[in-house]
């Protein structure tokens, strides 16, 4: 079947990477898949939270957030409101957990790295943008601490690479990489995280509609993986740079 954008079933939006998008941030960039356009900015601070002090480890975290107007109508800053949502709290342990699959914190020492994911514009797939942007991110900030004598140049605190992607079902036809408009019409939704080398990190799949079979669970992990490993080697060829 034909897509809105005039995209293959297992083809990817128009994926770009704008390093060092922020000048005072250790690592940055600004990914877009499609319309959906990313801020991921890695801070790097000496030190570690209190329960890992004198551990010998380090430690990486995330926060996401979508500005007010990154959605067709505006919703409320949730700072004004005074606590976060569901979905925002999810997400951002999402991302950080997908980052430390792939981060070997003995090399990193006892530092820590926060990486914040800002939802500039949303059209499906923030949260695997999110994942894959802030790869970048981190890497960069890694490369940083390294040059300035903070981590020992010798080390290798990632151990691979990680991206994610969604799938999904439409009209029972498996797709990748769902904008907006196919999202919502999707019969299931998926969201996959894996590391370079294609292992699976995380799975997130519902039907939301009409229950899927193995078949189509296997059509959809192999679109995902296949995805994964076309967003690892851009990452690559980015960082390359």
């Amino acid at each position: 079947m034909s897509r809105n954008d005039g995209r293959t079933n297992d083809q990817l939006r128009e994926i770009k990477f704008t390093r060092g998008w922020l000048d005072h941030a250790e690592g940055s960039v600004l990914v877009e898949f499609g319309k959906t356009r990313v801020l991921c900015v890695a801070s790097f601070s000496p030190g570690v939270p209190r329960w890992l002090k004198d551990s010998g480890t380090g430690w990486v975290t995330s926060e996401y957030a979508m500005l007010p107007r990154a959605t067709h109508t505006r919703s409320d800053r949730e700072s004004v409101k005074g606590k976060l949502g569901g979905r925002t709290q999810e997400i951002s342990r999402l991302v950080g957990r997908s980052l430390r699959a792939i981060v070997d914190t003995k090399e990193l020492g006892e530092n820590t790295i926060v990486i914040d994911c800002d939802v500039l514009q949303a059209d499906g797939g923030t949260r695997t943008a999110a994942i894959t942007g802030a790869y970048v991110a981190l890497a960069d900030a890694i490369a940083w601490a390294k040059k300035e004598g903070h981590i020992k140049a010798n080390s290798k605190p990632l151990a691979d690479s990680v991206a994610a992607v969604s799938v999904g079902i439409i009209d029972g036809v498996p797709m990748l990489d769902l904008c907006y408009e196919e999202d919502v019409r999707a019969d299931t939704d998926m969201n996959v995280v894996c590391s370079g080398d294609g292992r699976f990190i995380e799975v997130q799949g519902t039907a939301e509609g009409v229950p899927f079979d193995r078949a189509l669970l296997d059509q959809l992990l192999d679109l995902a993986v296949n995805g994964c490993k076309d967003l690892a080697g851009m990452q690559s060829s980015v960082l390359s740079k």
